[in-house]
């Protein structure tokens, strides 16, 4: 049974694929971001800025050194405050800094849930929610340049012009029916 969380819940995970790589991501999004930015990395980084911060645990231990990314809402991904932590991609790396998270209150996200918010949020329709997971799938490149399109809302504006194509007709032929 997959665990709800609200959008009055921080959530946070890797953002990264698993295994080893010299990059990997912390995302979190929800309202105690820069609660948890600063038990964390000793203060709240500037907005959209990328800035370097130490990770530390509670006992103020080094975790890594890191580059911290702050998107206050409404302008992020998910439309919540979201921080963003770019740190050496190990995964007991990556894995403390989760956990650190979770100590300072976020809960673990589910899969699909920052796109969930963002969808909730208004800041993706449900057809550029679904393109990414597609862009994510995508096993060739017109796959991958089909869902990108998607992303941007271009099958969404197609759907739209049908939409008030059919209520345009439907009007029509109300208003023939009427008279």
């Amino acid at each position: 049974v997959a665990m709800t969380t609200t959008s009055d819940t921080t959530i946070v995970a890797r953002a990264t694929a698993p295994g080893r790589g010299g990059i990997g991501i912390v995302r979190l999004s929800g309202p105690d971001c820069r609660m948890i930015a600063d038990g964390l990395l000793g203060a709240v980084p500037a907005p959209r800025r990328a800035t370097l911060r130490s990770a530390r645990t509670a006992a103020g231990q080094l975790i890594d050194e890191t580059i911290a990314l702050y998107f206050p809402a409404p302008h992020s991904y998910t439309g919540e405050d979201v921080l963003e932590i770019h740190c050496h991609g190990g995964a007991v790396t990556l894995g403390l800094i989760v956990e650190r998270c979770i100590e300072l209150g976020a809960c673990p996200a589910r899969p699909g849930e920052f796109t969930e918010r963002a969808f909730h949020n208004s800041r993706l329709d449900l057809a550029q929610a679904e393109a990414v997971a597609d862009l994510i799938d995508a096993g060739s490149r017109q796959a991958a340049l089909a869902a990108a399109r998607s992303l941007q809302g271009e099958f969404s504006v197609a759907v739209r012009g049908l939409v008030e194509a059919l209520t345009g007709l439907r009007v029509q032929v109300e208003a023939e029916i009427d008279f």
